[in-house]
């Protein structure tokens, strides 16, 4: 066996633990949108086929969609599946089980849509931290056209509803036999919103200095694992870019991100994941240190590196330089959902083509995994 596949072996496919759960290697595949449910949010047999694939072709966690926490403000798009209701719970069970029985753990992950809304059967009405709206237009291939709406500053009263949301999800998401629940804090929707200086103006205790924007985060964090417990793990994601706004960096740089991993350190969180662009290379400009290197400085939480990772020499050297405990991939997950077994076997591996989107408007690759 050749040097560079013994790292591979060794960095990728060792057992890693986050809270209580035990996970048999190092590949987890990372959230993407999907527009796949049926109208109501209630995920079907086209979205069972989908994440079951996954757990077949080898990843020891599969972390969902950006599924809606409520029924008021937080679905983001049509056709996306929900976590706000007993019968959208019932109908995760089996999928989860599916999951589960293939030897992965299965993370719901709970998103509010916030200003980045394009698409809400419950109401016309956005809402953020501040009066805000992106300055891009709507995403056609996820139903939407023109441009975002300017979405309602936020009451404490309305902050309040907005975390009880998440609470109450995440009850739903032990109930219905999740391994673990992961937050939405990045990629522009509404608890990135908080943090972004961009979107929030407020002069309350959730506006103002940095500390102050990730506020809603950590109460968000404590109250939610108040209500799980910790029997299934609870994660946060996190990135500087944002859905609109690919370029964004956060202002203060590594300062910044020793505030809000420090603070974010503080809290119950099992895990910390991290988007990037690219998640190998500076997250802050010329010679600094990555994303995830930063939130494996500031915290002791393990820490899942996500972006452009689909290459193993790549992703095991992420590991092996301690940038990392975790490699989420998603675009090569969609290429090939055996992607794990394949890189275990030392087989080649399909580079993502852009057809695999599973959006009813978009060709869609099938479900049946060659093994």
């Amino acid at each position: 066996m050749s040097e560079s596949k013994v790292i591979i072996m060794e960095e990728l496919f060792t057992q890693g633990n986050i809270g209580k759960q035990t996970l048999k290697n190092r590949y987890i595949v990372a959230p993407m949108t999907r527009v796949s449910s049926e109208e109501d949010g209630t995920p079907n047999e086209r979205v069972h086929k989908y994440y079951e694939r996954f757990a077949k072709g080898g990843f020891a966690a599969v972390i969902t969609e950006g599924v809606y926490p409520d029924t008021e403000h937080s679905q983001a798009y049509k056709y996306q599946g929900g976590l706000a209701t007993e019968k959208h719970a019932r109908a995760w069970a089996p999928i989860v089980r599916s999951v589960k029985s293939h030897g992965a753990l299965m993370i719901a992950q709970l998103m509010h849509g916030g200003a980045q809304t394009q698409g809400n059967r419950h109401t016309d009405v956005t809402v953020a931290p501040s009066a805000f709206s992106p300055s891009v237009d709507k995403v056609e291939v996820y139903y939407g056209s023109g441009p975002f709406p300017t979405a309602k500053e936020l009451t404490l009263e309305g902050i309040e509803k907005v975390k009880q949301g998440f609470i109450r999800s995440a009850e739903l998401a032990k109930e219905a036999g999740f391994s673990g629940v992961e937050l939405h804090g990045a990629n522009g929707y509404l608890l990135d919103e908080f943090l972004s200086e961009i979107s929030n103006h407020r002069t309350d205790q959730y506006g103002g200095s940095v500390k102050n924007r990730v506020r809603l985060l950590k109460e968000v964090i404590e109250e939610v694992g108040k209500a799980i417990g910790t029997d299934i793990i609870l994660g946060i994601r996190i990135s500087q870019l944002k859905a609109t706004n690919g370029s964004y960096k956060w202002p203060g740089g590594e300062k910044d991100a020793e505030i809000i991993f420090s603070e974010l350190g503080k809290t119950n969180v099992d895990y910390i994941h991290i988007s990037d662009d690219d998640a190998a290379t500076p997250g802050f400009g010329e010679d600094t240190m990555t994303m995830s290197e930063a939130a494996k400085k500031f915290t002791d939480k393990p820490v899942i590196a996500c972006g452009k990772l689909s290459d193993p020499s790549k992703a095991a050297n992420v590991l092996r330089q301690n940038q990392a405990d975790f490699i989420g991939i998603a675009r090569q997950a969609l290429a090939q959902p055996n992607t794990p077994n394949r890189v275990r076997n030392g087989d080649s591996l399909n580079k993502f083509d852009g057809k695999a989107i599973m959006t009813p408007q978009a060709y869609v690759k099938d479900f049946e995994l060659e093994m």
